[in-house]
């Protein structure tokens, strides 16, 4: 298969040409590396030549010996050259043709020849050849005509054949371009498939392991802002630091147990966050030291990939949150319901912070506005004239 020059990206318009293993060689005197099947359909192409040979030798029979002899040796050739329609089609649909204008022990590889064209060429090659296959019927007709069809009649009958052997051929060249290009739209939608599957986890990882790690992040930082501490409290942090590696390690594994176990033996996904996961969320973040508000209405009857999107949303938001203004108060609301969509805020003010920045790649809000885009949803993000951070989001909520 040869494609378009350069790299084709996921989700580009998918450019192709046809292959040479479905539609025989693109050039002209190409070597050809026949398959199993090849030797097969050219093995049934020779003995069909043969066949159509053998079927108009009596029409020769009243000719002169040496004419005989002429026809039946050239006639020979011309079936043991079928066996180079693959390599120079087009040269021997042509040479032939030329034969058959006075020779009629020829017809029946001039046939094969011609559907060999009409399969393995463009139209605008195969076009001219079975036009000019219809030419020589002429001389043929007038010089050697058959005394029961007479010349009208050797002509009507020939130009059938020819214009039955080219609509074949091209059928066939039409059915095998179908289904080429129906396994190449296949092949480009399970590539996109497992890109887009790749997408989700990397934002699944991004989302999850930045939230563990800020959180890791946060509580060493308390610790060696307070080095006097207590035994107790040394301890503590000690132990949310533990757990937060811990659950770090955990999703990372799962993710990375996702990647391996790809396609048809993939794993089953860990259970995954809901909106009423949300108040444990907000209770890990207060733990770590932040203060955070939630408002969070009745939950019940929200749609489980709905809640999960509103989840990450939040998570992300809290993790930049921690980032860019640790020690800030945060809200988060969520609103909305069946028919109006969630409404998803987060706000803190801005110009507060405490202990030193958590460093971040700048991926979480693209990602956030990645994630509810493809929810059908949308996010805004940015400083208000209040002085606050706000982080909305709006996701569809079909009834």
């Amino acid at each position: 298969m040869k494609e378009s020059d350069g790299a084709r990206a996921p989700g580009q318009e998918y450019r192709w040409a046809l292959p040479s293993v479905l539609l025989g060689d693109g050039e002209e005197g190409r070597p050809v590396k026949r398959s199993t099947r090849d030797w097969i359909v050219d093995t049934v192409m020779f003995m069909l030549a043969c066949g159509l040979t053998l079927l108009t030798l009596p029409d020769i029979s009243g000719d002169p010996e040496p004419l005989q002899a002429t026809e039946q040796v050239i006639g020979a050739l011309a079936c043991a050259s079928v066996w180079l329609r693959r390599r120079w089609p087009v040269t021997l649909a042509l040479v032939l043709n030329v034969l058959s204008t006075g020779l009629v022990l020829v017809g029946g590889a001039s046939a094969v020849a011609l559907f060999t064209v009409a399969v393995h060429r463009p139209f605008k090659i195969s076009g001219p050849v079975a036009v000019a296959g219809m030419i020589t019927l002429f001389p043929l007709a007038y010089f050697r005509p058959s005394p029961d069809l007479g010349f009208w009649g050797n002509f009507t009958l020939g130009a059938s054949i020819v214009t039955a052997l080219f609509a074949w051929g091209l059928v066939v060249r039409a059915r095998r371009q179908l289904v080429w290009s129906l396994r190449a739209q296949a092949d480009t939608a399970a590539e996109q498939a497992r890109h887009l599957e790749r997408e989700r986890i990397a934002r699944e990882m991004h989302d999850v392991l930045a939230h563990r790690l800020s959180i890791l992040s946060l509580h060493a930082g308390a610790l060696e802002f307070h080095p006097d501490a207590g035994p107790a409290e040394i301890s503590r942090a000690a132990g949310a630091i533990r757990e937060s590696a811990h659950q770090a390690l955990q999703d990372l594994r799962g993710v990375i147990g996702v990647l391996r176990h790809g396609g048809d033996d993939a794993v089953p996904e860990r259970p995954q966050p809901t909106l009423a996961d949300l108040s444990g969320l907000v209770a890990e973040c207060r733990q770590a030291g932040m203060d955070v508000a939630l408002i969070l209405p009745d939950h019940d009857g929200v749609p489980d990939a709905l809640g999960r999107n509103a989840y990450r949303i939040v998570q992300e938001a809290l993790t930049n949150a921690r980032k860019h203004a640790a020690g800030a108060p945060v809200t988060v609301r969520v609103s909305g319901g069946p028919g109006d969509g969630l409404t998803v805020e987060v706000r803190n003010p801005t110009g507060v912070r405490l202990g030193s920045p958590i460093p971040g790649a700048g991926a979480g809000l693209i990602g956030l506005t990645e994630r509810a885009e493809l929810s059908g949803g949308r996010l805004e993000h940015g400083p208000r004239s209040d002085g606050d951070f706000l982080v909305k989001a709006w996701l569809p909520w079909t009834t």
